[in-house]
């Protein structure tokens, strides 16, 4: 079987994005999904994602890791897949898609496109760092200066830990020389990403609790890109939590599986 796939990218965090409203793909064929984003031998991606009808909502998005296995939120890849419902000519405007997390709001504004996330209430300390879930688990940690960090070294310590091993957990790191740049190594990848939506979230909402910042609009620096990210803060949770993009089609391609 002949399948279409195209190749999406958000600040450098890039998909395999199929349109499968048909459900023509084997979903539990990790072996196949983990081959396509391999990037020496497959097509190249950090995950791959799915868009399927939902009976209520405009859209599902089913998202997997590069491992091959499905995942907890992407809030990149659900910028581009908004994109790519947009272009499938399935929404306008706004959108209302339903993700493994819950509902999620979106909209289209010229080039940019914003995610609604699902509030936060919790932010966890753990020594000097922060422990959040934006719709992924991420640690977030202050350092000095991240450009020259080990990153895959740092992290790993962390993400193979005793205690997050099993789950698994992305780590990211905030510079507190530019509060506003990050780098983040995403469980399932492995492997240090570009970008990262719900780590830009996540470390955006830790500089907002940590007070090293009072703004509710933050501007992130991710290696691929920039990111903004907005919310309300009221008695330690935070909703109406926005993440703001660019989206973009790199290129349409096919595989034979």
């Amino acid at each position: 079987m002949v399948i279409e796939f195209y190749k999406y990218q958000a600040t450098g965090n890039d998909f395999i994005v199929i349109d499968d409203r048909k459900k023509e793909f084997d979903t539990e064929d990790s072996n196949l999904i983990a081959s396509l984003c391999e990037r020496k031998f497959g097509i190249g991606a950090d995950g791959l994602i799915l868009l399927r009808n939902h009976d209520k909502y405009d859209f599902e998005m089913i998202y997997f890791n590069s491992n091959g296995l499905q995942s907890s939120l992407c809030g990149n890849g659900a910028r581009c897949i908004v994109s790519f419902a947009s272009t499938l000519g399935i929404i306008n405007q706004k959108t209302f898609f339903k993700a493994i997390d819950g509902v999620h709001e979106a909209s289209l504004l010229d080039s940019d496109i914003c995610i609604k996330f699902n509030d936060i209430s919790k932010v966890k300390r753990e020594n000097d760092d922060y422990v959040i879930d934006s719709g992924s688990p991420h640690y977030v940690i202050f350092k000095k200066d991240i450009d020259k960090l080990d990153i895959i070294t740092e992290a790993r310590k962390i993400r193979n830990s005793n205690k997050y091993k099993e789950a698994g957990i992305n780590v990211n790191f905030v510079s507190s020389l530019n509060k506003n740049k990050i780098r983040t190594y995403e469980r399932g990848v492995e492997n240090e990403t570009f970008s990262c939506g719900t780590g830009a979230v996540a470390c955006s909402v830790a500089l907002h609790f940590s007070e090293v910042t009072s703004e509710n609009d933050i501007e992130i620096l991710t290696r691929g890109g920039v990111l903004t990210v907005s919310f309300e803060e009221f008695n330690g949770t935070y909703k109406n939590i926005w993440l703001t993009g660019e989206a973009h089609l790199v290129y349409i391609g096919e595989f034979e599986c």
